[in-house]
């Protein structure tokens, strides 16, 4: 009796080990299957791929050849790059994230060990590619070189045509790129035509033939230059500093007045190098940001320029009345109220999200970097500028990701 109870037992714990195997070989013969279904259907892989972050498309490159064509091919970059994110900025070329609780793994640390031993600096972001330049020596002996932080690839520019003396002159160097209108990135550089004049010259680089070439006969204008340019729609535009301010169209290689918003052209525009507050574009649109109204600082338009360039029309109105209040640095004690510099603040950037809601403004006050929305008024600070109280909106530059090479 007791050896049949035995036998029993026995037999029973032989089938459950059996099925158990027969399980999990049948749960790994349908993963298989699965696998290898996902595998051969490129446009599903496609549709997963698209969800996962940039950093696991740059390392599922190396799975196989296959792979790589597959996330190297233009439909996808386009499809990846239209759903790419800006998750931060560069404050002279230190990266400052934009969600400080959901940080995203920074691109780098610090652009100084790149390309030339006495450092870089940068001098335009354009939709996720970087423009830099040797951070020390005179402009006859810069070098230039554009990046992607997010692949490492980067590419030195050949010197402008004509040795030490043309160089001199140059007054600025602006980035064209964008996946879809300017696949192969171009370099604008206007020059005086004397030093020091008010003619200038421009020469458009292109990284399709490798070549620069003079694009238009010489002109005359009364901008200044110092300030980095923007590409949008087909364009450099340049931040409006004078009454009658110009951008240059990249295709026909003409140049063409930019309008000004209603309140500063009934000003007689900007006079003296004077800028806007803020002056670039994010997921397609052109921004500028004024003053609403003198008697509040504080009180702001964000304008938006039309897709023909007709004109601009107020997009956001934005009151940052309740940040005096959270940081009391915002106010110049030695200064009266009435002051136009009673409130010490900058606007670094405007960034707009996949929705409406979600677009903010960065804000730089005495000291910090707040992330100020738009549309609920909530704000919230990002960084900490103890080590660098005071910058210019010329060393601040927005990250965004991008997979496109060139």
């Amino acid at each position: 009796m007791v050896n049949t109870r035995a036998k029993i037992k026995k037999t029973q714990n032989t089938l459950k080990t059996c099925f158990s195997q027969a399980s999990t070989e049948d749960t790994n013969h349908q993963s298989t299957q699965s696998g290898a279904l996902i595998g051969s259907n490129d446009d599903l892989l496609t549709e997963i791929l698209l969800r996962l972050p940039v950093t696991s498309i740059i390392r599922f490159k190396s799975v196989s050849k296959h792979w790589r064509w597959l996330l190297s091919h233009r439909r996808f970059t386009l499809l990846y790059d239209n759903l790419s994110k800006s998750p931060g900025l560069f404050v002279r070329g230190i990266y400052i994230p934009f969600d400080v609780e959901n940080q995203s793994t920074p691109p780098f640390r610090t652009l100084g060990f790149y390309f030339d031993p006495r450092g870089i600096k940068i001098i335009q972001s354009c939709n996720g590619l970087l423009l830099c330049c040797s951070n020390l020596g005179q402009e006859c002996a810069r070098k230039y070189s554009v990046f992607n932080p997010t692949t490492k690839q980067f590419a030195m520019i050949p010197s402008v045509p004509g040795g030490q003396n043309v160089r001199r002159t140059i007054r600025f160097m602006c980035l064209a790129f964008h996946p879809t209108d300017c696949v192969h990135f171009k370099l604008v550089c206007i020059r005086s035509v004397v030093p020091n004049g008010k003619l200038f010259q421009i020469q458009v680089y292109s990284s399709d033939t490798g070549k620069w070439k003079i694009s238009c006969e010489s002109f005359s204008n009364s901008m200044t230059y110092r300030h980095s340019g923007v590409y949008w729609n087909g364009a450099i535009h340049w931040s409006p500093s004078c009454h009658n301010p110009l951008y240059f169209k990249i295709e026909g290689e003409r140049l063409h007045t930019l309008p000004l918003p209603g309140n500063v052209a009934s000003f007689g525009g900007y006079y003296d190098g004077a800028i806007p507050k803020y002056f670039g574009e994010s997921r397609g649109h052109l921004h500028l940001v004024e003053t609403a109204n003198h008697e509040n600082r504080l009180h702001l338009n964000v304008y938006e320029m039309s897709i023909d360039h007709s004109g601009w029309f107020v997009k956001y109105q934005v009151e940052l009345d309740e940040l005096p209040g959270a940081f009391p640095k915002m106010m110049n004690s030695y200064l009266p109220p009435s002051s136009p510099y009673y409130y010490e603040f900058d606007v670094f950037d405007v960034v707009r999200g996949e929705k409406e809601e979600d677009t903010f403004m960065v804000v730089r006050i005495p000291g910090k970097i707040i992330r100020y929305n738009v549309y609920d008024k909530s704000f919230k600070e990002v960084s900490n500028l103890t080590s660098y109280f005071r910058e210019a909106h010329v060393n601040v530059h927005r990250y965004t990701e991008t997979i496109s090479s060139f």
